[in-house]
């Protein structure tokens, strides 16, 4: 580009501020394990945007209002579970404007709100859910690709509260099966980052196959290309037993489940308490994904979980029921936010009036705060010759505390990032109990190891 002289700097300087003006300006946005740090408490807006069973004029949007009182009841973030086919050309797969302009509207209330927002591509007639099959690869990558390079285009200004995924449960349930789905996920986050600007960097959420976590345990052993580092995290769902969470009329391979946890069981309603799934199966599966993807800084969404209360009738007792779902959430929380999960409870007006931003069922909002609260105020804790170390809390936002019993025994303690980088160093001489640590850090995930003369213990902290 030619520049014009003038006599008149101030005539070049304003060119130039227009140039500037017209012109977006993109920063790198920050690393998925940053992001994670800074997820709290979620929540999903059920099929409000999905509702592809409901006459199109039926579609109403979300109120700020009711985004408010999300925020005010603890959420942080919110996942919206989006309609993409059902609102587009099936021919051409050009997304009607007026749908992108109100999924916009709605991505805005959480924005106002300083929420962290995920918009997906959900069920929306099983066009992608239910054909991960090798007959339909070509046609579902082709409407991937064009659909994501639409959304990615349309939201391409947003900064790093905003969050894609590329799909919702994925039916894939076995090798052949993931190998199709991982070529879904190639497509979608080829198709996010060449759109370019913020989407170079954005944070993409990638689905295991049917979001269960014995298969994605089983069979998602790689996780897609990406041309640039830690942008991605990994999305599984919970509803397990589904007899307790979601089953609404016996079936041949089980009953319906009415109570559940430990101290719920009935005593005269035998045949509808929980023979599977309790608190020990839960620790059990939500470990999987903790060895596998959190212990390695790999963040993981559990994008969906919930237990529907019933309407019972006697001899059932509805108290119990009441506290069994109550329980559920609540061990729920703690168990997930414990091992460094980021939950999404779901809701279909249950838990919130979706027009006017009411409280529903107060005790299931409790259950599930309270039960992020347990967790937060748990202490790692360990017992090393003879010597108890103790970290609390965690997550934490300003400091966490070092307490031990024998401080004389820890040689030194070394804070670690999520790429291995040291980036805090106590020595022995300065080692004291309690001893502060990480006011220095950034939001992000971190390892602690703390060293004795033979012997290292590590243990993982989140600083919000």
């Amino acid at each position: 580009m030619k520049l014009l002289k003038s006599k008149h700097p101030v005539v070049v300087i304003a060119l130039f501020a227009c140039l500037l003006l017209s012109t977006s300006v993109w920063a790198e946005l920050p690393t998925a394990q940053q992001i994670a740090a800074k997820l709290k408490i979620g929540w999903n807006l059920g099929n409000k945007l999905e509702a592809t069973w409901v006459p199109r004029s039926s579609f109403s949007t979300t109120t700020q209002t009711t985004i408010d009182s999300v925020k005010a009841a603890g959420f942080n973030t919110v996942r919206l579970p989006v309609a993409w086919f059902y609102h587009s050309d099936t021919i051409t797969s050009k997304i009607d404007a007026a749908w992108l302009a109100h999924v916009k509207k709605v991505v805005d209330y959480c924005i106002k709100d300083s929420l962290y927002v995920i918009i997906n591509a959900h069920w929306d007639t099983g066009w992608l859910e239910n054909r991960v099959n090798a007959a339909n690869k070509d046609i579902v990558n082709t409407r991937q690709q064009k659909y994501w390079t639409q959304i990615a285009n349309y939201f391409k200004d947003y900064g790093e509260h905003l969050l894609f995924a590329g799909a919702n449960e994925p039916n894939a349930h076995d090798a052949a099966g993931m190998s199709i789905l991982m070529s879904y996920h190639q497509t979608f986050i080829d198709a996010v980052r060449a759109t370019g600007g913020n989407n170079s960097s954005r944070t993409l959420v990638i689905q295991g196959p049917s979001t269960d976590i014995s298969n994605t345990d089983k069979y998602m052993n790689t996780l897609p290309r990406d041309q640039i580092e830690n942008r991605l995290m990994e999305e599984v769902h919970y509803y397990t037993p589904w007899n307790f969470c979601g089953l609404n009329e016996d079936a041949s391979w089980g009953k319906m489940f009415y109570y559940w946890g430990k101290g719920n069981h009935s005593t005269t309603d035998v045949t509808r308490n929980s023979t599977w799934g309790e608190e020990s199966e839960m620790d059990r599966l939500l470990n999987l994904m903790k060895t596998k993807f959190i212990d390695r800084g790999i963040p993981v969404i559990l994008g969906e979980y919930g237990a529907f209360r019933r309407k019972l009738n006697a001899p059932s007792d509805q108290a119990l029921h009441n506290a069994s779902i109550e329980y559920y959430y609540r061990y729920f929380m703690k168990s997930a936010t414990n091992k460094g999960f980021i939950t999404y409870c779901w809701d279909t007006g249950g838990m919130f009036n979706f027009t006017t931003g009411k409280v529903i069922d107060r005790a299931l909002l409790n259950a599930i705060m309270q039960g992020a609260k347990d967790a937060t105020t748990n202490a790692s804790t360990t017992g090393l010759n003879n010597s108890v170390i103790k970290l609390y809390p965690n997550p934490f936002t300003s400091t966490i505390n070092l307490t031990v019993d024998n401080p004389d025994k820890i040689m030194s303690i070394s804070i670690f990032d999520m790429m291995g980088r040291q980036v805090e160093f106590i020595g022995h001489s300065a080692i004291n109990s309690p001893l502060a640590l990480g006011s220095s850090l950034n939001p992000s995930m971190y390892i602690i190891k703390v060293y004795g003369a033979d012997w290292t213990k590590s243990f993982k902290v989140v600083k919000h």
